[in-house]
């Protein structure tokens, strides 16, 4: 059950550091909400998760959240919004470092994550598609982003040896097509070798593993089949 949140009058974060309290407020299917855990779990931060309905948001959470939106971070019970300032607030705060030192490095990241994002507005329109031609040009157009990540990946993660915030950003990208590929094979991943290899090193990861529950594949197949879109289609015919 979500309780009741609010932040001090004139809250002086400073004043909170190292001895603050994490609250990490979710809804079990939004993928923004998955980066911010990742990047809890790989530093090692204690923090709470408090669930709400993004269908009847509470008004403590709409009180203090500027966008309405998932995930929200309260540090200490300052509030902090948008998954990017999120997780570049726990780097600046926590070890180990996810984000390269070098700023020329590091800003290509944050671009790199914009782009995970972008990939994530277009996995929503793919599953928002009504019918099957517009569904294909959706899958077309992810499948050419792709192929750029498959063009510039190193291995084993993004950048290299290190796990880095374009790999938390990432997972909860891939983590769509455990249930797609339940689906169907929409040609979106097929023949991406460096992708797929990246894709099964990502959901091997702990962190990765722990930032969605356990029964998140059949919560987003419930979403998706309520939809009444192409892809609630191709489900209702699969059952």
């Amino acid at each position: 059950m979500s309780q009741t949140l609010s932040p001090a009058p004139h809250p002086d974060p400073e004043a909170r550091r190292g001895a603050r309290k994490l609250t990490l407020v979710s809804h079990p299917l939004c993928p923004y909400v998955q980066r911010a855990a990742i990047a809890l779990h790989e530093k090692s931060v204690p923090f709470t998760r408090t669930d709400i309905d993004l269908a009847a948001k509470p008004d403590w959470f709409l009180r203090l959240s500027p966008t309405g939106k998932t995930p929200m971070l309260l540090v200490g019970g300052v509030p902090l919004f948008e998954s990017a300032a999120i997780i570049d607030y726990l780097d600046d705060t926590e070890a180990p470092k996810l984000h390269p030192a070098h700023p020329l490095e590091r800003a290509r990241h944050r671009g790199w994550i914009q782009f995970s994002s972008d990939m994530l507005d277009g996995i929503g329109a793919l599953y928002n598609a009504p019918d099957a031609e517009s569904f294909a040009a959706r899958a077309k157009a992810l499948r050419a982003r792709f192929e750029r990540v498959e063009a510039d990946l190193t291995g084993p993660w993004f950048a290299g040896a290190a796990f880095s915030l374009v790999d938390a950003a990432f997972a909860p990208v891939f983590r769509y097509f455990d249930t797609f590929d339940r689906i169907g094979d929409f040609g979106v991943l097929t023949g991406l070798a460096r992708v797929a290899a990246w894709r099964a090193r990502l959901a091997a990861r702990p962190s990765v593993r722990a930032a969605a529950p356990a029964d998140y594949n059949d919560r987003l197949a419930r979403f998706l089949l309520a939809r009444r879109s192409h892809i609630s289609a191709l489900m209702a015919g699969a059952l």
